[in-house]
């Protein structure tokens, strides 16, 4: 093959290369740190600012299995998927902020799988944090 078929071959490659390149885009847009009305702190996480506690909460309920997670009589994945985890999360934050909670701390997710459905429990505890001039006048 002649060098200037090897160079035409090579650009032709190249244009079809960068055309499909750019034409992709991710299906799912995925936030790496949502925005929720109140501040997050997991059961192994703790806010550095002192606080009260107000109310603990809870959300519990089941969603159906999802095609994908059942082949063949055979289960292929467990649990929610992290959409439906980052909803819970968000009606659990939303709860806190109608109690006048600035923070939702020791939050914990636990799930069960059954033949039909997944089960979710997501509990945290509502705050309040203390306000700076409380703290100075001890």
């Amino acid at each position: 093959m002649s060098y200037k078929k090897q160079i035409t071959r090579f650009l032709s490659l190249l244009v079809v290369f960068v055309g499909v390149t750019s034409c992709f885009r991710p299906v799912a847009y995925l936030q790496n740190k949502p925005n929720y009305p109140v501040d997050v702190f997991y059961e192994n996480q703790r806010p550095e600012r002192p606080f009260d506690p107000l109310q603990d909460l809870e959300i519990k309920g089941e969603v159906p299995l999802m095609r994908r997670q059942w082949d063949n009589g055979r289960m292929l994945s467990r649990g929610n998927d992290a959409q439906q985890k980052e909803l819970m999360l968000a009606r659990l934050t939303i709860q806190a902020k109608k109690l006048g909670a600035d923070a939702l701390v020791a939050v914990r997710y636990t799930y069960y799988t059954s033949m039909t459905d997944n089960g979710y429990v997501m509990t945290g505890l509502a705050v309040k944090y203390k306000h700076e001039y409380e703290n100075s006048a001890k």
